[in-house]
């Protein structure tokens, strides 16, 4: 598989032109109406680095911010979305963990997506963001709204620090203390499932999950369902499919957000935009491996462009 760089959907410009592509969004926004058909093709055909030199090029050519000047021209759920393909990606994962954070009670799907699956380096890039972008310092407010061993798993996976590569001697034995664990005994060791799925690395766990089901003769998602609840049993069971799969669990997520009653638009448009650049073909490959059709199909027929 090529690397994540090379797997994203959107990609740099060829002959790109920063100042032409400002003056385009400039002409879209200026008189009666706005021509929202340009802003949503340009934006979605410039990678984010080249948005935000598109930015930097209005700011100089008119003076005043570009993402101001879309929002007063833009509403609803468009707004919504030209403003997320303006904002960088670590500053983008910082704003969404924010608002699910301070809105009107906690929005732990969030939380539990952007933890469970991005990487040690982006999770401090993370951090370093929030506390420079929104004022405050994101374990502190995860452990003021969150409890638990939800809020213990949280907690590790934001230092950043799982182990690296793969320690041989340690495979059988971490099955065996998961097994221990959960199926293997009355009631559950919680502690022993944080400590293994929050350390090790995803290349040591996918071999671990595969002891596992020799050992059990059931995966490691099947002693979750049955051991724990509620939002830790679905913070540890994305551990474990970003550990097996980063594409596979977005595009369970993607389904999941258009099966709902109403999509869940929030949802979709995160996952989208988060990663437009990053592994966006590998999710639709993934979608239609696992659902037997395209995820653009699925969603253009049950979504139309948000405006």
């Amino acid at each position: 598989m090529l690397s994540d760089s090379h797997r994203g959907s959107v990609k740099d410009f060829v002959n790109f032109n920063a100042k032409q592509d400002a003056e385009l969004l400039h002409k879209a926004m200026k008189g009666i109406g706005t021509d929202e058909d340009t802003i949503l093709m340009l934006l979605t055909s410039r990678s984010n680095n080249q948005r935000q030199e598109i930015k930097a090029a209005y700011k100089k050519a008119h003076g005043k911010d570009l993402v101001s000047a879309l929002k007063s021209e833009l509403g609803g759920l468009f707004e919504t979305l030209v403003v997320a393909l303006m904002t960088p990606p670590i500053s983008y994962d910082a704003s969404q963990l924010h608002k699910a954070l301070k809105g009107a009670g906690t929005d732990d799907d969030v939380l539990i997506e952007i933890l469970a699956s991005r990487t040690c380096a982006q999770i401090k890039d993370i951090v370093k963001v929030y506390k420079k972008e929104c004022g405050g310092k994101l374990e502190k407010d995860i452990t003021g709204d969150t409890s638990g061993h939800f809020q213990k798993l949280l907690v590790i996976l934001l230092q950043g620090s799982r182990d690296e590569g793969v320690d041989e001697d340690r495979i059988e034995n971490d099955a065996k203390e998961l097994f221990a664990a959960g199926e293997g005994k009355v009631g559950t060791d919680v502690e022993k499932f944080i400590n293994i799925l929050g350390n090790r690395s995803h290349e040591h766990l996918r071999l671990v999950f595969d002891a596992y089901k020799k050992l059990a003769g059931s995966d490691i998602e099947d002693s979750i369902e049955g051991e724990t609840t509620g939002n830790l049993e679905n913070l540890l069971l994305a551990v474990v499919k970003c550990a097996k799969s980063v594409p596979a669990y977005f595009a369970e997520s993607l389904n999941g957000s258009m099966r709902r009653a109403g999509t869940d638009d929030q949802t979709l448009m995160r996952i989208m935009v988060s990663r437009s650049e990053t592994d966006m073909l590998d999710i639709r490959a993934c979608f239609k491996k696992m659902y037997g059709a395209s995820s653009c199909y699925s969603i253009c027929s049950g979504h139309r462009i948000p405006k």
